[in-house]
């Protein structure tokens, strides 16, 4: 199942920082680059304006390159109860934002987004980037880390799109029999 065109809106959530990218799927497994960047809120700002600013930031990067699909890195426990819950925050926001445009949102954990980009989910971030800036031809590695991570969740998807569209099919297909 070719899905050539397909936009992705890539995300890396975070409170402080929200690495985000927009990607299209070319023809096989080729990706076109569209946008890349990060959006900051300063700590020192209330949750509620943080959250209110990423959900600005993030509404208009959909509105200004209408995605078919956003796909998003499943938040995991790091440890520091305080950080998963900022970043839980953040992701509900913003998932409300493509809620609010009908736009689907896909969730890759970690080791998901570094087996699919470098074949080892345990790829660290140096790994990462190489292989990202491999895979799309850029000319110098993306920066920071949650700008080239925004882009792995992309591709990530757009690689594993054509299988979730299938596996679709094959569910209504069975359920209407």
């Amino acid at each position: 199942m070719s899905l050539e065109g397909l936009r992705v809106m890539g995300i890396d959530p975070g409170l402080t920082r929200c690495g985000l990218s927009v990607v299209q799927a070319g023809r096989g497994r080729q990706i076109i680059p569209v946008a890349v960047g990060v959006v900051r809120t300063p700590s020192t700002a209330e949750l509620a304006e943080r959250l209110l600013r990423l959900s600005r930031a993030v509404g208009e990067w959909i509105d200004d390159y209408q995605p078919d699909v956003i796909a998003m890195e499943r938040i995991f426990e790091r440890g520091n109860v305080s950080t998963v819950m900022h970043t839980a925050h953040a992701v509900g926001v913003m998932v409300l934002a493509a809620a609010e445009r009908g736009i689907p949102v896909h969730m890759y954990t970690p080791s998901e987004v570094k087996k699919a980009i470098s074949g080892n989910g345990r790829a660290d971030k140096k790994q990462m980037t190489a292989m990202i800036t491999r895979i799309l031809g850029l000319s110098e590695a993306p920066k920071p880390a949650d700008a080239a991570d925004a882009l792995a969740i992309a591709v990530c998807h757009c690689w594993r799109a054509p299988l979730i569209a299938r596996t679709n099919q094959l569910t209504m297909k069975a359920a209407n029999q």
